[in-house]
């Protein structure tokens, strides 16, 4: 029994079980949806929320949220559009210029929750309207296109049957993890998010490491938003459109407290994971696409009870 509990303890269990029951319903259901097609289409889906995901889970371990990530993802993706087409920028510099405008209104975002005080939910709100406002003002509402050659190569390329986001996803996704659980400033960021005055009296800024996150999750956030600018070729101005919802779902599905302080990044993928195999899954076997956003919510609502459940469970 003891053992049972421990693994139960762990995390990942809680969203591992529900995804393997998942697969074996809708695999019963219909045998092709396990076949190649199928799991390719699901992988490549995850890439661009799931990248911002990633981001996502630093902040929320560290005890904030950001609302505007869907937001910042498309006016990045037009900004780096715009300064390809219309200002004439090599690629890798437009690119980069665009990360660095996401990394900006991440620390902007950072400044303002942190250090005037403003609740992360009423200051990032405010950023989903500003950079939506940017976003349509500096593309006009238009589609911002053709882009250079080497943008759509690079869109189009498919290296091991997968688009390149998606094994940038696979970087981010390991890189995080690794950065969470084995080195110190992960270990801040729970930390931080566990325990904010603990975590100060034990010498850790934790000013510096929520802006961080903030950083963080608005580079990947443009980051995102370009690489599906470069798989659609075209800057797109409803690139991101919802985002934010998936992102937080996701990883929230993926055990990630709202209170702060617990969630891995792996977690968080098995949440993406989930909701790609519910949404695939209900598209295959002829239900309404509609039930897709209702089975979403359900899922959201009941790993939010697990979360509280599990948190009363240790504190009694």
């Amino acid at each position: 029994m003891q053992k049972l509990r421990k693994i139960w303890a762990v995390p990942e269990i809680g969203i591992l079980i529900p995804l393997l029951l998942c697969l074996a319903f809708f695999t019963w259901v219909s045998p092709a949806f396990l076949g190649p097609e199928s799991v390719r289409a699901i992988l490549r889906a995850l890439a661009f929320v799931g990248l911002i995901a990633v981001g996502q889970t630093f902040l929320m371990i560290a005890g904030e949220i950001d609302l505007s990530v869907g937001s910042v993802a498309g006016f990045c993706a037009v900004a780096a559009a715009w300064l390809m087409k219309t200002a004439q920028w090599p690629a890798v510099a437009a690119i980069a210029a665009a990360i660095a405008l996401g990394a900006t209104l991440g620390l902007i975002n950072g400044l303002v929750t942190v250090r005037i005080g403003i609740p992360a939910f009423i200051t990032t709100l405010g950023m989903l309207y500003i950079a939506k406002g940017l976003n349509y003002l500096l593309c006009k509402g238009y589609p911002i296109y053709p882009l250079p050659p080497s943008i759509q190569d690079f869109g189009k390329a498919e290296p091991l049957g997968l688009s390149w986001a998606f094994w940038v996803f696979v970087l981010a996704i390991a890189a995080g993890d690794l950065l969470l659980r084995f080195t110190v400033p992960g270990r801040k960021v729970y930390a931080t998010g566990g325990n904010r005055e603990v975590a100060h009296l034990a010498g850790i800024h934790t000013e510096a490491v929520k802006i961080g996150c903030f950083i963080l999750c608005g580079a990947l956030a443009a980051l995102g938003g370009i690489l599906l600018m470069a798989q659609i070729n075209v800057g797109q101005p409803e690139i991101g459109v919802g985002w934010e919802l998936d992102v937080i779902a996701s990883t929230v599905i993926g055990g990630v407290s709202l209170f702060g302080g617990v969630g891995t990044v792996v977690g968080t993928f098995l949440g993406l994971l989930l909701m790609q195999v519910i949404r695939t899954g209900l598209v295959t076997t002829g239900v309404n696409t509609h039930w897709q956003t209702v089975a979403v919510g359900v899922i959201m609502i009941l790993a939010v009870g697990l979360d509280l459940w599990r948190r009363k469970a240790k504190i009694s």
